[in-house]
């Protein structure tokens, strides 16, 4: 949204694809429209939801803008011009562009663990969304838990709207802000809106839930949390149970790179070693027509998202116009310097946030790694030893790990780590972009995908 309206303002015409049914993305979501009051409901669950509403109606009420939602993008290719082939109403279109931004988000980010895959154990970002989209709680006794500082916001949402948290924890201490604290004072108002947080919601720290276990009715009845050192390593003896019917447990993001490949932009390493998107200073990847923004350029938050956004939808106007790029970056200062003090900070979390690499000794051989195709542990450390894999592309062919419903997005980045870990090597950049890598990454039918696109006009 951001984007689209820098870029409508400064005078180009744009077409906004929106996955959802509705403006918002998955960070403003909306409550059903009958029943609870949608602006009323969600003001409540969300502290910055008008600054959503604000712009969600800017973009709405611009001329220049024309808005798609509900609009699923299946594939995407760069050669004389950028085309994009999409699902609208059930039928596949398709438009070709000299100027694209992109802007496709992130997701949660889960670390297999025993028993991850019983019912009743979800991410953060799943319980949020029932929660912001649906108004439905996801259980009555939850467990948060994981590490960064998404879990508060979810946390505090889940009490306000009647849930029990019998367990908030976050694997990192709170000595990890030590050495980062001058970052902290000029970023005060985020920290603070964390600490506020806090104050409703008691958070135990140094502590990781490692396993979940059924009942007899093959729901989650529990969990097993344990203090774990510096390096995510179960501290002896410290284990305990927590009675639950829902575990949310995240580790942070993972950017959604899967139209980015497609494109055949060029990625870098980011903050936390997986790939992002390489961007210049006005947001513009290795193709100059296309620009990107938001959590694939690393990620960052929502405000850091919005600047991003602007820059980025400015400068994609501005490159159909013709603009000399000295002067685009003159006019952009201000958000320019308002970006680089965004990301720093961002940075700083994702540093006192990271994942060690002593989650993988939570692991027993059965433990489920690929939830579609049932691939374990064992089964993926076995091809590597048995059947001659080499890397984690050959292992994906062998074990078809990554290869179910969700195509990887779930599985893929742990089964990289575990697969290069086994290896006694670090993930590269290549490693993940293999695993991810998809010609087709929304579910179409066989149908759809033998007809022609029909061309879309946009506007």
């Amino acid at each position: 949204m951001s984007a689209a309206l820098a870029a409508a303002d400064a005078g180009a015409q744009v077409l906004l694809l929106e996955s959802n049914l509705r403006l918002g993305g998955q960070y403003w979501r909306h409550l059903p429209e009958n029943g609870l009051n949608s602006w009323a409901g969600q003001s409540a669950l969300q502290s910055d939801y008008q600054k959503g509403f604000l712009l969600r109606n800017r973009v709405s009420s611009n001329p220049n803008i024309e808005v798609l939602c509900g609009a699923q993008i299946w594939s995407a290719t760069s050669e004389d011009s950028v085309t994009v082939n999409f699902l609208y109403d059930g039928v596949s279109h398709s438009f070709e562009t000299q100027s694209l931004v992109l802007a496709t988000g992130a997701y949660d980010r889960a670390l297999p663990f025993p028993g991850w895959d019983i019912p009743g154990v979800m991410t953060p970002g799943a319980a949020q969304a029932l929660l912001k989209g649906s108004h439905v709680l996801a259980g009555k006794k939850i467990v948060v838990a994981g590490t960064g500082p998404f879990l508060l916001p979810v946390a505090n949402g889940l009490v306000q709207a009647g849930g029990e948290v019998v367990g908030h924890f976050e694997a990192q201490r709170l000595r990890s802000w030590i050495s980062h604290s001058r970052i902290a004072v000029r970023n005060f108002h985020k920290v603070f809106q964390g600490m506020r947080y806090l104050r409703l919601i008691r958070q135990e720290r140094g502590f990781a839930v490692v396993s979940a276990h059924a009942g007899v009715d093959g729901q989650l009845e529990f969990v097993r949390v344990a203090k774990i050192d510096s390096d995510f390593r179960i501290k002896n003896g410290s284990e305990r149970k927590i009675y639950c019917d829902v575990a949310a447990v995240g580790w942070g993001f993972t950017p959604d790179l899967s139209i980015a490949h497609s494109l055949g932009l060029n990625f870098i390493e980011g903050q936390d070693g997986y790939p992002v998107v390489a961007v210049d200073a006005l947001q513009r990847t290795s193709d100059p027509r296309i620009f990107a923004a938001g959590e694939i350029t690393g990620i960052g938050g929502s405000d850091l998202s919005l600047t991003e956004g602007a820059i980025a939808g400015r400068a994609a106007a501005d490159r159909l116009q013709n603009i000399n790029p000295t002067v685009t970056l003159k006019s952009l200062s201000r958000a320019r310097t308002l970006r680089l003090r965004q990301r720093k900070f961002a940075n700083t979390l994702v540093k006192i946030y990271s994942v060690k690499d002593g989650w993988r000794s939570w692991l027993t051989p059965e433990t489920i790694i690929c939830r579609c195709e049932e691939v374990t542990a064992e089964t993926l450390k076995e091809s590597l030893v048995s059947l001659g894999a080499t890397n984690s592309r050959s292992v994906k062919l062998l074990t078809r790990v990554g290869m179910g419903a969700c195509q990887g997005r779930i599985c893929s980045r742990a089964a990289v780590e575990i697969i290069a870990a086994e290896q006694k090597m670090k993930a590269t950049v290549e490693d993940h972009i293999s695993a991810g890598n998809r010609p087709i990454f929304s579910p179409i039918t066989l149908g759809q995908l033998a007809q022609e696109p029909i061309a879309y006009d946009a506007l």
